[in-house]
């Protein structure tokens, strides 16, 4: 007889591997970008071009869209990935968990690399359907070429750029992505925590996604909150390929490398803060608490034996 198989046990190179955890990872950060991208493709060129409005970032109503939009581009990817992964979908998350003791430090660099990857298939993506309507702008605004200081507006569909008003240094565009994404961890940590308050219904993807919102309202316009280097690289790497130059590499005044750090500086800063001021006063509060009891396992007396 052959060996015995258990209906419903998953088996093989996809219960086992890390390659599937890669797969995952990767399809959760290109639907990420995907959305991501395509939301300021509408804001940036889709709109403006297909006739249905004139104006570009006319007032407040098309950054609300884009955050929105990132918002609920985040939630469906974690969806998409969660249950393989718990959908990183973000190299600082990835490091920060190992940081903090909860993921494998060889994992680090592989779940890094499938995020670029998709970010980079993401982008490539939401570029295809709106390559008319880039090149309609471009050629509405005498944008001669994509590496043209003007096809910088063109090219913040994809990936971020640090806000003028900082002027040449990078310590401030620096300073706000390290901002940016320590509160994303401290929030991540926050959501999938069960000895805090916790989600209900499964909803935990959705919460994240209302975290990127709220970091996008509140401290998205310094440098574009990334929050994430798969989120930015992947689509530099794309839009260097594809014409853009120095908009792309190495940015303006240098910064292609701010959206990388930053965030590996911030994530872990999210786990040491959450850790010393939240988790070890739940541990410590749980240990200090009096034994449940379970109803169902009542004394002999109480059963009436």
């Amino acid at each position: 007889m052959g060996p015995t198989v258990k209906i419903g046990v998953k088996t093989g190179w996809r219960a086992r591997s890390l390659w599937s955890e890669l797969l995952a990872e990767f399809l959760g950060t290109f639907v990420l970008l995907a959305f991501g991208a395509g939301v300021v493709a509408v804001a940036v060129v889709g709109l403006p071009e297909s006739g249905r409005t004139p104006a570009i970032f006319a007032g407040a109503g098309d950054w609300l869209l884009i955050t929105w939009g990132w918002a609920m581009a985040v939630a469906m990817a974690v969806y998409v990935a969660g249950g393989v992964t718990g959908a990183h979908i973000n190299p600082a998350v990835t490091f920060a968990l190992a940081v903090k003791g909860d993921f494998p430090w060889a994992k680090v660099l592989p779940y890094s690399g499938a995020q670029v990857a998709g970010a980079f298939a993401g982008a490539a993506l939401a570029y295809a359907d709106y390559v008319p309507a880039i090149d309609m702008w471009n050629a509405a605004h005498e944008v001669v070429t994509r590496a043209d200081p003007a096809g910088m507006t063109t090219f913040s569909i994809f990936a971020t750029f640090p806000a003028h008003y900082y002027g040449v240094s990078m310590l401030g565009p620096l300073f706000d992505q390290i901002i940016g994404t320590f509160f994303l961890m401290l929030f991540v940590l926050a959501i999938i925590d069960s000895m805090n308050v916790g989600v209900k219904a499964n909803l935990a993807p959705f919460m994240v996604g209302m975290a990127v919102a709220a970091i996008g309202m509140s401290f998205g316009t310094g440098s574009g909150y990334a929050i994430n280097p798969a989120r930015d690289l992947g689509p530099r790497l794309f839009c260097w390929l594809m014409g853009w130059g120095t908009n792309a590499f190495p940015g303006p005044y240098g910064y292609w490398w701010v959206p990388i750090v930053g965030p590996l500086i911030g994530a872990p800063l999210g786990v040491v803060v959450y850790k010393f001021f939240i988790a070890d006063t739940l541990s410590a509060k749980a240990a200090c608490a009096p034994p449940r009891q379970d109803a169902d396992l009542g004394s002999e007396e109480t059963r009436g034996a």
